[in-house]
């Protein structure tokens, strides 16, 4: 098949909820065949959604799902949107939690695109998109996440480096605060502390899934091929200034 007219085959990770799961929503909307990669089966009743179960912070279950979802599946975008944050302050870190979100934010990352590559080189199409985190330029109780989360900025662009003469794009949205479950493990829903984090964003609002949605969609996009190696932070301008949590 040729790069003119690529397969539109997504896979997602973290897919079953969330950015992810909005993701998912938004590339089926766009006629694209998706495949979910999460650890709960997605709640998505479509015929063009796929559902690979899988705990990503298993190397050895990543691998064995990741030849699954090419065995089946001609995937030409990677959206790699799984992530936990596992927060704590210096002296509690624990070094089994970078361990996991090195290999969740990282590790995953690789095994994923891999697999992808050789047909990604045949069709010589391919879009790679990470999600990582405003968090990548610094946030208290962050050290695991912040560190693992900046890490996916330069692996992007060395892999943009590397993959530009096939065809091959690799771009980062960077999340700032989003309303999702994950938000809410770490600031109480409906509480002061939210009404403030929301004051002290520059737009004065909290971001929603869609927003990163539409960022991702960007990169997604077949016709965007002279856009690589960049970082987009999706974040009401908290990339900027300060953010408090």
């Amino acid at each position: 098949m040729s790069a003119a007219h690529p397969p539109k085959v997504a896979a997602v990770t973290g897919g079953s909820a969330g950015i992810g799961k909005v993701i998912c929503e938004q590339l089926l909307a766009q006629g694209y065949e998706v495949v979910s990669l999460a650890r709960r089966r997605t709640e998505i009743d479509h015929p063009r959604l796929h559902s690979i179960e899988v705990d990503l912070s298993d190397r050895a279950a990543t691998g064995e799902a990741v030849r699954e979802m090419v065995a089946r599946h001609e995937v030409s975008t990677l959206v790699h949107n799984a992530g936990v944050i596992r927060a704590a302050l210096l002296p509690d870190v624990k070094l089994d939690d970078l361990d996991a979100l090195v290999d969740l934010h990282l590790g995953c990352a690789i095994q994923l695109l891999q697999a992808a590559l050789p047909r990604m080189r045949q069709q010589r199409f391919g879009r790679v998109v990470l999600l990582s985190s405003r968090a990548a330029l610094g946030l208290a109780t962050r050290t695991s996440y912040s560190a693992t989360k900046a890490g996916m900025l330069g692996m992007a662009r060395t892999w943009a480096l590397e993959l530009a003469p096939e065809g091959i794009t690799v771009n980062v949205v960077a999340p700032g605060p989003i309303r999702t479950d994950m938000f809410y493990d770490v600031v109480e829903q409906g509480s002061d502390k939210e009404r403030q984090l929301a004051q002290s964003v520059p737009v004065r609002r909290l971001g929603e899934s869609a927003d990163v949605a539409r960022a991702v969609g960007f990169f997604a996009d077949p016709a965007n091929s002279f856009v690589t190696g960049q970082v987009l932070y999706v974040c009401g301008g908290t990339s900027v200034g300060s953010l408090a949590l």
